[in-house]
């Protein structure tokens, strides 16, 4: 029988550290990806949508006309968008939509940055002179002491004077809730002692094992 004897194969180079080195392979290059965007970015204007009132200004109103009032607050009438749109250019200022709804809609001739300034102006006045009343409460028990219901109500007077609402508590536990009437004598003399800052907006009433009344300022007291 005949032996077929192969070549002697060549031992892969180890580089020297008996590390086997891997024949370079041809890969076909990845395409490339584009470093910048292929077209340039759009100017930010006025009224895009990071503007919390979202006012359509300039190129952004996109209907073929409409109805104009000047810098002046006349009337111009209907006229083509990009006629509105040059007339404002020529003076400087910008078109803003005032009335998207309307057929054609309204847009004016005006200042933007002039009309923000002035919008925050009135909406900084309008939080300052908003009056936020709030609800305090104050905690009883059935036997709590003639001292600490003085003090109580002391307190609940302040928050009267204050101009805040105050919200009287009576909590009973276990069997207390049977017997609630040392509760409803408990705010009446609330009542009593601080009629002459403040009325009664909610009588008391039994929630669960809760009476609860509110107090709120006297009007009338304000102007003494």
């Amino acid at each position: 029988m005949a032996f077929k004897i192969n070549p002697p194969t060549t031992p892969p180079a180890t580089g020297g550290t008996g590390v086997i080195i891997a024949p370079a392979t041809s890969r076909a290059p990845s395409p490339s990806r584009p470093t910048s965007r292929p077209y340039p970015p759009r100017e930010r204007q006025y009224g895009n949508k990071d503007d919390k009132d979202d006012v359509r200004l300039n190129e952004r109103i996109r209907v073929p006309q409409v109805r104009l009032i000047d810098e002046n607050g006349g009337q111009v009438g209907v006229v083509a968008t990009s006629i509105a749109l040059q007339m404002a250019r020529e003076k400087g200022l910008d078109l803003m939509e005032v009335a998207a709804t309307a057929n054609p809609p309204v847009c004016k001739i005006c200042d933007y940055g002039k009309f923000k300034y002035e919008k925050k102006k009135k909406e900084a006045v309008a939080r300052k002179n908003q009056v936020v009343v709030k609800v305090k409460e104050v905690q009883l028990r059935p036997n709590t002491d003639e001292h600490d219901l003085e003090y109580k109500i002391k307190n609940c007077r302040g928050f009267l004077e204050e101009g805040d609402k105050a919200k009287i508590t009576v909590l009973f536990r276990g069997r207390e809730i049977a017997h609630t009437e040392p509760g409803y004598k408990m705010c009446q003399h609330v009542i009593e002692s601080l009629k002459d800052v403040g009325v009664v907006e909610s009588n008391p009433k039994l929630d669960g094992k809760k009476l609860i009344m509110v107090i709120g300022p006297n009007p009338l007291a304000k102007k003494k």
